[in-house]
């Protein structure tokens, strides 16, 4: 084998992943992964974006076949940015968990678009990249102003790999209060601060930036002529993958998973859309708003579960019998932030029993989701949702019409990068039915929770 390979760079608010792709066959070589960590700032908690550049150089350095990789693409998490000065230094890079964001609440929301403009709804601690924003520059003067450049988190690993700057709108739009998504053009707030000077011109998320830079050659022994693509927010890579495999027109939903459980919606409405609830319009690779709602799932889950244990059917058909629930929330966001989780009949489960509520309380959202959001068509899940034994099962029961369908893989965004890097024809993305299960005291269990979330 002589092809030419890709590196898929995806860095997560959990974890870092590094995924050598062959695109002819889609398959991943090898990945090398990592847990993220924050560190505390002068001003405030950050991202520890030094140790993750150290981790990145080396995973790329002891790639297989590195000397064949040609193309990198970064994929990362919304709501941050890196603050970079004229020496091209780092500022900051904002952690958006900081409580220390919501001390500047009640003079922000005073500024913030309408939410009809923007679509992005009004978020705890720095979710809204804007809070982040007007707390440096309201709070941190002397800080802020030594910013030069605000680099989206995808673009500022393709800048640190390529040392060219860009933006790209998948993350401009993902509830940063910064985009009017049908305008596509900087919200009202960004050009009254001069924040949208501080962003880099946008390209598209497959536009080659250039070759990767000598520094990184030189420490990872990729060829020098290696590219390096823009990059796209993760959850509109994962909505990608299906998007370009589907005409445009037609109606489906996708459930992105990871730290974030994200349902989008194409084709669906926006004027379902509801702020109290969370729900936002994301911007896709293409620049057309999506209707979309989230929770923190992968968060929820553990907090839920408390267990590696994984849940099974009989564990399952035990917690509906005895209404074992997870009510709402158990971390930040989501369409019921700010109230405390709980759990209801709980007592001495075991482990797999706990990995089950958990399992259900996923599925119960997501189900909810999906209704708010008005989304049709096929529901595609992606990510480690994909490989839970039991939760496309458990969606496919409570959406008895619908077609349920299991991304292969822990949701690499394997056919997203291939896309990215130019290479148009490579194989699609595996996709599976979820397992068909007789539940038939769910209908019951589901009006329960429902009566206990939405009164």
């Amino acid at each position: 084998m002589t092809h030419p390979l890709i590196a898929l760079i995806d860095i997560g608010k959990t974890h870092a992943k590094v995924s050598v792709i062959d695109p002819q066959s889609g398959a991943e070589i090898r990945g090398s992964r990592r847990a993220n960590a924050v560190v505390q700032g002068s001003a405030l908690r950050e991202l520890d974006v030094d140790a993750i550049s150290q981790w990145l150089l080396d995973a790329l350095r002891d790639a297989p076949h590195r000397d064949r990789i040609r193309t990198l693409v970064p994929v990362a998490h919304g709501a941050a940015a890196v603050m970079i000065d004229h020496d091209n230094c780092v500022v900051a890079a904002p952690d958006y968990e900081d409580a220390c964001f919501e001390r500047v609440n009640a003079e922000y929301r005073h500024q913030r678009d309408a939410y009809q403009s923007t679509y992005s709804p009004d978020l705890p601690l720095g979710l809204n990249l804007g809070r982040q924003l007007f707390f440096l520059q309201e709070a941190q003067p002397r800080l802020f102003s030594r910013v030069a450049h605000a680099l989206l988190y995808p673009q500022f690993w393709a800048w640190r790999l390529s040392g060219v700057m860009a933006s790209e709108v998948t993350s401009l739009g993902c509830h940063s209060d910064l985009w009017l998504p049908r305008e596509q053009t900087f919200s009202k707030l960004a050009q009254a601060r001069g924040w949208n000077k501080l962003f880099p011109a946008s390209k598209l998320a497959s536009d080659v930036l250039g070759p990767i830079s000598a520094e990184v050659a030189a420490a990872t022994g990729l060829d020098p002529q290696c590219q390096v693509t823009c990059g796209i927010h993760d959850s509109n890579a994962s909505y990608l993958k299906f998007l370009i495999t589907r005409s445009r027109d037609e109606p489906f939903t996708v459930i992105s998973s990871g730290t974030w459980t994200v349902v989008m919606a194409n084709r669906a409405d926006l004027s379902r859309l509801r702020e109290d609830r969370d729900m936002l319009a994301s911007v896709d690779a293409f620049g057309s708003p999506v209707a979309t709602a989230r929770f923190m799932g992968g968060r929820e889950y553990e907090a839920i579960a408390g267990t590696e244990a994984r849940p099974n059917l009989p564990a399952l058909l035990n917690v509906i019998e005895r209404q074992s629930m997870a009510l709402p929330a158990f971390a930040s966001g989501g369409p019921f932030a700010g109230r405390e989780g709980r759990l209801v009949n709980a007592d001495s489960l075991s482990g797999s029993e706990r990995a089950s509520v958990a399992t259900l309380y996923l599925a119960l959202m997501c189900e909810l989701l999906i209704e708010m959001l008005g989304a049709d068509g096929t529901v595609l899940i992606d990510g480690p949702l994909a490989t839970n034994p039991l939760f496309g099962a458990i969606l496919g029961a409570l959406l008895p019409s619908r077609s349920v369908e299991l991304s292969s893989g822990d949701g690499g965004n394997t056919r997203a990068a291939c896309y990215l890097a130019g290479f148009l024809e490579a194989p699609s993305q595996a996709m599976t039915p979820a397992a068909a299960v007789t539940l038939t005291s769910l209908p019951a269990y589901r009006e329960a929770w429902r009566k206990r979330v939405l009164g």
